[in-house]
């Protein structure tokens, strides 16, 4: 029994990663959520961290503060060696 359903999804669309897609690639901005979701899941998914910004404002700081306290680190432990 072959049971018809709605989703007509071509499977091009379903496997591969959601910059390919027509829906997606139409070269617009997309918000710091969606770069930081594209990024954890690989390309897979844009709406994986929701559309609250505060979360992709904190990974943006949280990189920025990563990348200050490293270049420091190196600095002042490379000054004292």
């Amino acid at each position: 029994m072959i049971t018809k359903t709605d989703f007509n999804f071509p499977k091009n669309e379903l496997v591969g990663s959601v910059v390919f897609r027509p829906d997606f690639n139409k070269s617009e901005v997309i918000t710091v959520n969606q770069a930081w979701s594209l990024f954890f899941t690989a390309g897979q998914e844009d709406k994986a961290l929701g559309t609250n910004p505060e979360l992709g404002r904190f990974f943006t700081y949280l990189f920025i503060g990563v990348g200050v306290a490293g270049t420091l680190w190196a600095t002042i432990f490379n000054s004292l060696a």
